[in-house]
């Protein structure tokens, strides 16, 4: 049974759960000859890097898999017996593995819509939470997160891995160190191509997935989605995802706030944008893609003095015609995903998890960043501490930075049927406070749209309303039907409690 002998596997063992939970967690996570037992909840995609994760750290040992995917989740409990010498218990419902005072430590590796209930209940049972980025589907639902986090003394950390890379962490020391000098403007990037996820319509759900039990959340009715491919493609579409502004978003939104120092919500938000170009890939005008989130959208918060942009391009990214950005990443071609600080001595630039680069004014580079991190280790080690504050991406972070995603988007469909002229979206931005330049980023929007062949005549962009925001109460005061947003309707059974019920 190597590596975990007879006598751990035992004492880590469901068989063996009522002795198990007796040893405070403190003590058997001190313990070298004791494991903190995990469940990992969402098996695919990032569910299996959760799985690699607490594979790698000698402190745990996986017991539970869960998955509404039977055929997934049983993969991987033979993937797992091979490589930790114990087969982990397979479960469809999470509930039944957060029952168990054997599970230490969960790994929430869900869609976006379980995100905060599968934390909430974890945290609940007793037990610490690893949740994947966006911390939340809903802006109400990662401050419920916060209040059961301190509630129940958890720990409770968001999967922005770059928190905990050194490239990452030591570009933002020199920022704050004044190595660029002053910075009040910071633009996310998310120009990653992403093809469309087939025609609308009615697809049967695999036979091997509990429906009721995917939903969760969200609303239920059939068996049936509008989606051709039901695994992943759910991100492009609202009821579950929020579109890459909330899936790659929040990654890059995170450095933004980071870099800026900005520790709350921005004073208000305007998007605009589109689900645009798949007409002209496809050759048909009444093509209509199974999605429902902009693959071309730009949000500028203000935060007073500071400004953060962020921009997501899902067509085809090989021709940046910004000179800007391609000097500082290097290249015209291929995608462009990371942040860009503008100091008023320089650039810096994150380009990758391990890869950072700072630039005076004529783009000579000044200093480099390289090196990678743990933060799966960055985790267990505040499990062990008991700290929340000993977390490089703590529940509080991750919510601030999902937040940014669900600004933008909630402006975006407030304004989806407001379909406005290049001339007219110009002259709405000019208006706008902030740092950026409107015009110039809308021009270079619009331009990606034409290089796509997407007609802006026939298919303009929607351009959101501005959106004051309340950060200390999280409503919109100007705007009822944007803090009707804030959070959502749930199922019956599955209803995310708000911050005062958790």
């Amino acid at each position: 049974m190597s590596p975990i002998n007879r006598r751990r596997f035992l004492q880590t063992s469901i068989a063996a759960a009522t002795a198990f939970s007796t040893v405070p967690r403190i003590a058997r996570a001190k313990d070298p000859n004791e494991k903190l037992g995990v469940a990992v909840v969402g098996v695919r995609g990032r569910g299996g890097d959760h799985i690699n994760g607490f594979l790698a750290d000698p402190r745990t040992v996986i017991l539970y898999l869960v998955d509404p995917d039977e055929k997934a989740g049983l993969n991987r409990c033979e993937q797992v017996a091979k490589k930790q010498g114990l087969k982990p218990k397979f479960v469809r419902d999470m509930r039944e593995a957060f029952q168990d005072p054997a599970v230490d430590l969960v790994g929430s590796a869900t869609p976006n819509h379980w995100h905060a209930l599968s934390a909430i209940w974890a945290m609940q049972a007793g037990k610490d939470v690893y949740v994947e980025k966006p911390v939340c589907h809903d802006i109400a639902e990662g401050t419920a997160m916060i209040a059961a986090a301190r509630k129940y003394g958890r720990i409770c950390q968001v999967g922005t891995q770059c928190r905990s890379h050194q490239a990452v962490r030591e570009a933002m020391q020199f920022l704050h160190d004044g190595g660029i000098g002053e910075v009040k403007l910071a633009r996310g990037l998310c120009y990653k191509r992403r093809k469309s996820i087939g025609a609308k319509g009615d697809y049967p759900v695999p036979p091997e997935v509990d429906f009721s039990l995917w939903s969760g959340p969200a609303p239920f009715s059939t068996p049936k989605v509008t989606r051709p491919q039901f695994h992943y493609d759910w991100h492009w579409q609202r009821l579950y995802g929020n579109g890459d502004s909330g899936n790659q978003g929040p990654h890059q939104t995170d450095i933004g706030r980071w870099g800026l120092g900005m520790d709350r919500h921005p004073n208000s938000v305007i998007s605009y944008g589109g689900r645009l170009g798949y007409q002209a890939e496809r050759q048909d005008d009444s093509y209509v893609d199974a999605g429902d989130t902009p693959n071309t959208e730009v949000s500028i918060f203000d935060y007073g003095d500071k400004t953060l942009v962020f921009e997501t391009r899902g067509l085809s990214v090989d021709n940046c015609a910004d000179e800007e950005l391609n000097r500082l990443f290097g290249s015209n071609t291929g995608g462009k995903v990371g942040v860009v600080f503008y100091g008023s001595e320089g650039y810096l630039v994150q380009r990758t998890y391990t890869d950072c680069e700072a630039f005076d004014k004529q783009f000579k580079s000044i200093k480099k960043f390289k090196g990678g991190g743990n933060h799966y280790g960055n985790f267990i080690d505040a499990c062990v501490s008991r700290k929340h504050t000993d977390l490089y991406a703590d529940v509080r972070e991750g919510h601030l930075s999902a937040a940014l995603a669900h600004l933008g988007n909630i402006s975006y469909y407030l304004g989806e049927a407001n379909k406005v002229s290049a001339d007219e979206a110009a002259k709405v931005l000019a208006g706008i406070k902030g740092l950026d330049d409107n015009g110039a980023t809308l021009q270079r929007t619009l331009q990606h749209l034409k290089d796509n062949g997407n007609d802006l005549a026939k298919y303009p962009i929607s351009l959101g309303p501005l959106l004051k925001f309340d950060s200390e109460k999280e409503v919109f005061p100007d705007s009822a039907a944007a803090t009707a947003m804030v959070a959502r309707e749930y199922r019956d059974g599955f209803a995310c409690p708000a911050a005062d019920k958790v």
